[in-house]
């Protein structure tokens, strides 16, 4: 089990909620602790959003709690009934992630009215608020994420096992349940890969030149991750269509083996070319070269099913989804490839991709 980030802050925003109310000697500094879980955030800007949508609910809960105990009581059945009207409130208001806390606001000041009960109110409400403003703090100042390290780290060990899978496939060397269960393995990875980029970009700017560095970024990182769909599909074909590929005709499958290879070492230098571990275009010439144009390779596909004799039982045009998805494959890597020439072309010192080393997934 790793400790990430967000378990470190989670516990230095327990920590300092709870000192901070102890030093304001806040009655029940528990209740500062609890709050302080609910509202830690994985970004400083859904942290930001947090607590104004924090407020709001703990306002209602807090509003609630006063009006039912001054006019009906504290009775567990109108305690109930205050809870029902919150969670209906909020989620009127589509906050609906703010439900638990403001509950815990509302219980914590309905448990026990006096004499001073709206002052009682007014403290209970500002230590829980108090543990809401800690987490915000902890969450600007303490272990900042780095998002893009994560993001690039997780497209690129993705890559990695995923082209290793093609290029075992188009040879026939991959066991086919243990290919199967990474099949559905990966899948789970380039969801969570969707769900960093989502997080990257919600880290905010706050400066203009970063903001279109960081657009620039957005815009390659969304093309690379599309282009990485388009190799797991890829993939999936070959997974799904084994017999019949291992059935064609020694030259087609010649032909998708070396197209596929030359596509898939297009894309591992397109990869270092982005985190400048390859300096010049030099080395995408042999790879142009080497590699099939859309139009040819379509063309040789159709000429050469066309001169070979299959057998009746044997039809080999759900190929031409195979042959599709590599054809889509290759437009992804050229576009990807434009697109990092764009962004290294311009604002050069701004659109510096900084990828720390050794990174862990």
């Amino acid at each position: 089990m790793k400790l990430g980030a967000r378990i470190f802050k989670t516990g230095i925003a327990i920590v300092l909620a709870l000192f901070v109310a102890e030093i304001l000697h806040l009655p029940s500094p528990v209740f500062a602790g609890i709050a302080a879980i609910f509202a830690v955030q994985p970004t400083i800007y859904r942290s930001y959003l947090s607590i104004i949508e924090q407020i709001q609910a703990n306002l209602i809960g807090a509003i609630l709690a006063v009006l039912f105990v001054l006019l009906l009581g504290n009775h567990v059945i109108f305690v109930g009934l205050a809870a029902i009207i919150a969670i209906t409130l909020i989620l009127k208001l589509r906050i609906e992630n703010t439900i638990g806390l403001s509950l815990v606001t509302m219980i914590s000041i309905m448990e026990a009215p006096g004499e001073n009960f709206i002052q009682f109110a007014v403290i209970r409400f500002s230590t829980i608020m108090l543990g809401v403003l800690s987490s915000f703090i902890v969450n600007l100042i303490f272990l900042p994420p780095k998002y893009e390290t994560k993001l690039f780290y997780r497209v690129s060990h993705v890559t990695e096992d995923m082209l290793k899978w093609i290029r075992l496939s188009t040879r026939h060397a991959s066991e086919n349940h243990l290919l199967k269960k990474d099949i559905e393995k990966i899948k789970e990875r380039l969801t969570k890969i969707d769900q960093v980029y989502l997080l990257f970009k919600e880290e905010r700017s706050y400066f203009k030149m970063n903001i279109v560095a960081k657009n620039r970024k957005l815009v390659v990182y969304r093309q690379m991750i599309s282009t990485l769909r388009r190799a797991f599909e890829i993939l999936k074909r070959l997974h799904r269509f084994e017999n019949e590929i291992s059935n064609l005709p020694e030259e087609i499958h010649q032909m998708i083996q070396g197209q596929l290879d030359c596509l898939m070492s297009y894309h591992e230098q397109l990869l270092l070319k982005f985190v400048g571990k390859v300096k010049s275009d030099i080395a995408f010439e042999s790879v142009h070269n080497v590699c099939a144009q859309r139009n040819e390779l379509m063309d040789v596909f159709i000429k050469r099913l066309k001169t070979y004799d299959f057998q009746e039982d044997y039809q080999p045009f759900h190929l031409m989804h195979l042959i599709s998805s590599i054809l889509d494959y290759n437009e992804h890597l050229e576009h990807l490839e434009k697109l990092i020439g764009s962004f290294q072309s311009f604002h050069v010192e701004e659109n510096e991709v900084k990828i720390e080393e050794n990174h862990e997934e």
